[in-house]
């Protein structure tokens, strides 16, 4: 599979997708090994790129040049699928898939990924997050092109894995996702029948029932959901947006492993937050009953996406000190890895070897021309790997 428009290429580790680029392989070393030194040029063990030669590395799995991705998953059988928001005035696609040998392709089709300038049927509009589960890949479009409000619907997508058609759709109306909303990420509850989504963009939680196609928000008002008055610092300076102080409210989302809590953050914040599942999913609920059973889980890095591993450690970054983190199951926070490197460490997903993918956003950067920017997605070993 070639790559297309090859001012948008994708680079994997060892050299292949584009042979123009000739920068030589890197390696990221840990907070306890600060020198950047040559990658092993030993065999891949696994679909996406080298692996680490020790254990306290961050290798670079494949990269994207001119184009910021920010969404990514692997299914269970190693499908890696990314995605890259409507950020900027041109983008060459909202969703690839990333083949083992490093190329890309639109997915599902070429149209799909087409953009008129108006939102269309069956067109991505600004796809923030890919989730795969099960037999099939969920695409979450807040539609909210360079994050200045809701054009048309905010959608998600369900695509079948085995045929790679469109399975299901839904739309999420004003008094769900409104113009000022940015929906951001989201997680599957099998238990309990529900899909749970992040609004980032004013704050809270959306439960849908995909069987019904029933969508509510819920705790809107509560301070959970929301930014807290903080300044973020990354790279040793103070971030701003716009010339204003960022406010991006609840972000980050992850369920636990038997599905009976629901994890999230705010991006511009420092405190965890879980609710449960069977109050969370059911209607009868109210927001102030609701209220009344979130655990405030105490003060975390600033993290954007987070991910719970088998183990039940759930990552984050720590995107003040570049580096990733991780919540034991006795809510010990620790440091995985830390480099400068790492600019800004954004979505994260685990291969079927369980090993631990990255993007890196670079999400503080990124403004005006990238078309020259690389925007890497990293791979480190996991704990207990």
């Amino acid at each position: 599979m070639k790559n297309i428009l090859g001012l948008f290429c994708v680079s994997a580790f060892l050299f292949v997708g584009c042979s123009q680029e000739k920068t030589s392989s890197e390696t990221i070393t840990t907070q306890d090994q600060t020198n950047v030194r040559a990658a092993s040029d030993s065999t891949s063990e696994d679909s996406f790129g080298a692996s680490p030669a020790q254990d306290s590395v961050l290798t670079k799995a494949v990269s994207f040049t001119g184009a910021q991705v920010t969404g990514l998953t692997i299914t269970d059988n190693g499908r890696m699928f990314a995605n890259f928001p409507r950020w900027h005035d041109s983008i060459p696609f909202s969703v690839v898939e990333v083949l083992p040998d490093g190329s890309h392709k639109p997915y599902p089709d070429a149209t799909w990924n087409t953009w008129s300038g108006q939102p269309q049927a069956n067109h991505f509009t600004c796809v923030q997050s890919v989730v795969a589960h099960g037999n099939s890949l969920f695409v979450l479009d807040p539609a909210s092109p360079m994050m200045k409000g809701v054009v048309g619907t905010a959608m998600l997508y369900e695509f079948d894995l085995g045929t790679n058609k469109l399975k299901n759709k839904w739309s999420f109306d004003k008094s769900v996702a409104p113009a000022a909303s940015y929906l951001n990420d989201l997680r599957v509850d099998d238990t309990h029948g529900k899909i749970y989504i992040t609004d980032s963009g004013m704050g809270a939680l959306v439960v849908l029932d995909p069987k019904t196609g029933i969508a509510k928000r819920r705790l809107s008002a509560h301070p959970s959901v929301k930014s807290e008055d903080v300044w973020l610092t990354v790279e040793g300076k103070r971030w701003v947006k716009d010339g204003k102080k960022p406010q991006i409210h609840s972000d980050g989302i992850a369920l636990s492993q038997d599905d009976q809590h629901l994890y999230y953050h705010a991006l511009t914040g420092y405190t965890l937050y879980r609710v449960p599942t069977a109050a969370l999913a059911d209607d009868k609920v109210t927001d102030v009953a609701l209220a009344a059973k979130i655990e405030n889980l105490g003060k975390t890095p600033a993290p954007d996406g987070m991910l719970f591993d088998k183990a039940g450690n759930l990552y984050m970054a720590d995107l003040e000190k570049q580096a990733v983190v991780y919540r034991t199951p006795q809510g010990q926070l620790k440091t995985l890895y830390q480099d400068p490197m790492l600019k800004w460490a954004d979505t994260f997903t685990l291969g079927k070897d369980g090993t631990l993918y990255l993007t890196d956003s670079r999400l503080h950067e990124a403004v005006g021309d990238i078309s020259k920017m690389e925007f890497p997605i990293y791979k480190v070993k996991a704990v207990g790997k």
